[in-house]
């Protein structure tokens, strides 16, 4: 059964009876008496739900993977395996989309396989070349440690929640099931469990976004997958595969919030992946392996901002990977359009002054440099100067505290957006049934506000000790200077590229020449969104309005540290003057 629904507070029947069926297309399967679920039996029903998360990555997968598709007819035309490439661009894309699109953590794990899978035939597309083949098997094997990260996540949440539903389930005797991101579980402040169960389940979340989003120690695959054709690159690097660990951790916000050392471990990993790529960026000599650099460094902005556990941090992460989407598929579509007028040839050193021999190549990628550069006013200045802004408002948590004060209100949306206290009231809830692992925290410890309670709060160990402002000041000062070394590497590759003589490579012989329409177009429509694209959300502040209306982010912790929507001068100016230095 195929649902698309744009509320998750309405309920489907999925289960009748004791032993618990989906009806049309339903998973079942007995299970022993007594152990961790709701129903008496493992069912996972299989339906799709529309959320403004899924909406807004369904539109950034299905429209550049048409423009990558476009651009494809001219750019493998001559190539023997044509069919089977647009065949698997098409598993490829169906299989990303089905991802964000899923219901539960189960069928969530069925797609990362499968986008897993795809990458693997992509990179290895032309397997009768030993450097592909070596690439396909390596980006394989190292997004299986991820896989294996999630699909234990998945055993932990099944056994301490007694559920992998999303949504809340209507069960035919009248009471409902509560999901793991259903309204009555994020209207609840002691919904979510902390503690090790809780850290280990985000770590392992960790780990499987960081196979797929390519961040350390798991980065070391995604440079060797430039061995794939560059349409393919560029639909992993920008569209796909490597924004899956970015939902799975939006998608998971509030099992994250709650544990914060485990939230905190997801910006260290993404700002030390993001200074470190952006080094390595800077001494490539093959233009794809400089665009492969940088994805594994813009990655890592969104996985700092997706650890701050704020709303600012999550949506800001969004709109990075919005404005990322166009201008990483403008360059490496750019790059490709210089590969195929090049004869293959890559290597920067190699060739020089393609500005008089491919303008519209040259004009467009110039565009894609300036939006990654984050120089205003293209895309990334606008994406970039929130994640800043949101790192600073961590790291001096006293020079923000207005805007939190205003925001103060925000932890009764939630319940407002979900309408959970009209269905909680008239409704019965079948009680939490937790396995062998943990037991519920009971709602008045989790308010509990008394001076003892406030003692111990301060008394962080472990993981929980890394969340101190002078951590968040150091994760600020490492971004900043990965705006300037971005900047930095951007521009040597335009400079090597399209500036000074033309120099041609021997391979490309005396035909040289700017790329047929059915490339340029859609490099033109990109290049047009990387200029826009950033100021008008920005100014409207539309995908922020958007976003806030997905189920994970209207839980109380996350939904209560919204603040007013403001331009931070000061960090714009400090952003851009890392970047002109």
């Amino acid at each position: 059964m195929i649902t698309t629904l744009w509320q998750w507070a309405t309920v489907e029947d999925a289960r009748s009876g004791d032993l618990a069926t989906t009806g049309q297309g339903g998973l079942s399967a007995p299970v022993a008496p007594g152990t961790a679920n709701n129903g008496g039996a493992f069912s996972i029903p299989i339906a799709l739900r529309l959320d403004p998360l899924t909406a807004t990555l369904l539109t950034i997968i299905t429209g550049v993977g048409l423009l990558v598709a476009i651009y494809s007819i001219g750019y493998m035309h001559d190539d023997p395996g044509y069919p089977r490439f647009f065949a698997l661009v098409a598993m490829f894309v169906f299989s990303m989309s089905m991802l964000v699109a899923a219901s539960n953590f189960l069928l969530v794990y069925v797609f990362w396989e499968a986008v897993g899978a795809c990458s693997y035939l992509l990179i290895g597309f032309w397997y009768t070349k030993p450097e592909a083949a070596r690439a396909a098997k390596k980006a394989f094997l190292v997004n299986r440690v991820g896989d294996f990260g999630l699909a234990i996540a998945t055993f932990l949440l099944w056994m301490t929640y007694g559920t992998l539903d999303f949504h809340d389930t209507h069960l035919t005797d009248g009471t409902i099931v509560e999901g793991i991101l259903g309204q009555i579980r994020l209207a609840d402040e002691a919904g979510y469990v902390g503690g090790a169960v809780g850290t280990a389940i985000c770590l392992l979340m960790l780990l499987a976004a960081c196979g797929k989003s390519a961040q350390m120690p798991l980065h070391v695959w995604l440079p060797d997958a430039m061995e794939g054709p560059t349409p393919a690159s560029a639909l992993i690097h920008a569209a796909t595969m490597v924004t899956a660990g970015i939902y799975l951790i939006t998608r998971s916000a509030p099992l994250f919030v709650g544990c914060p050392g485990a939230l905190t471990m997801v910006s260290i990993v993404g700002a030390t992946t993001a200074l470190v790529a952006a080094l390595i960026a800077t001494v490539q000599n093959d233009l794809k392996r400089v665009l492969a650099y940088s994805t594994i460094s813009q990655l890592g902005y969104m996985f700092v901002a997706l650890g701050t556990g704020t709303m600012l941090g999550f949506t800001a992460a969004i709109f990075h990977l919005v404005t990322h989407a166009f201008f990483k598929a403008l360059l490496f579509l750019g790059a490709g359009s210089v590969m195929h007028a090049m004869g293959g040839v890559i290597d920067m050193r190699r060739f020089g002054g393609l500005r008089h021999v491919m303008p519209i190549t040259a004009g467009t990628f110039l565009v894609g440099a300036f939006a990654l550069a984050g120089v205003p006013p293209f895309a990334g200045f606008f994406s970039k100067d929130e994640i800043l802004a949101t790192l600073h408002a961590k790291a001096h948590p006293e020079a923000h505290g207005s805007d939190h004060a205003a925001a103060g209100s925000a932890g009764e949306r939630p319940r407002d957006l979900a309408g959970g206290a009209g269905l909680v009231a008239s409704v019965p809830v079948r009680p939490f049934r937790p396995g062998s692992i943990i037991t519920r925290v009971s709602l008045s410890d989790a308010h509990d506000v008394s001076p003892e309670a406030h003692d111990v709060s301060h008394e962080k160990v472990g993981l929980d000790a890394l969340d101190h402002p002078s951590t968040w000041r150091l994760l600020f000062w490492m971004s900043l200077l990965t705006a300037g070394l971005t900047a930095f590497y951007t521009f040597r590759a335009v400079f090597m590229t399209f500036t000074g003589p033309v120099r041609v490579p021997k391979e490309a012989g005396n035909h040289a020449h700017e790329s047929p329409p059915a490339m340029t177009t859609p490099l033109l429509v990109l290049a047009g969104l990387s200029a826009l694209a950033g100021l008008v959300l920005f100014v409207t502040n539309a995908l922020s309005n958007f976003l806030a209306a997905t189920p994970s982010l209207t839980a109380p912790a996350v939904a209560r540290t919204a603040v007013p929507h403001v331009f931070h001068w000061d960090i714009a100016i400090q952003g851009t003057l890392a970047a002109a230095i």
